[in-house]
């Protein structure tokens, strides 16, 4: 899959140093991945959550970071829509347009 942007993933674990290695290994993991439906993220990552609007929540570190993607399975892309601690993830009123 093709990941944009890791820049993300980068500002937020120069922020908070625990996050680096699993944030690493999920974009190393997805980034190898070929997933043509939810079923093969889950497969792959078995906390992930779909939450509409092509947006999927990952539990990483232990459930106390989240990530939110959103993924176009026909063209192989996943785009980095938040990353941030699970105390900020419950702070946003609607997950399906971040």
């Amino acid at each position: 899959m093709v990941i944009i942007s890791k820049a993300r993933l980068i500002e937020f674990y120069n922020d908070q140093p625990k996050a680096k290695e699993p944030l690493l290994s999920w974009y190393n993991l997805a980034q190898e991945s070929d997933w043509s439906n939810f079923s093969e993220v889950k497969a792959t990552f078995n906390s992930v959550d779909s939450v509409g609007n092509r947006r999927f929540v990952f539990n990483i570190g232990g459930n106390k970071y989240r990530l939110v993607v959103l993924i176009f399975f026909n063209v192989r892309t996943i785009y980095i829509r938040f990353v941030g601690t699970h105390k900020e993830y419950d702070k946003i009123e609607n997950i399906k347009k971040v």
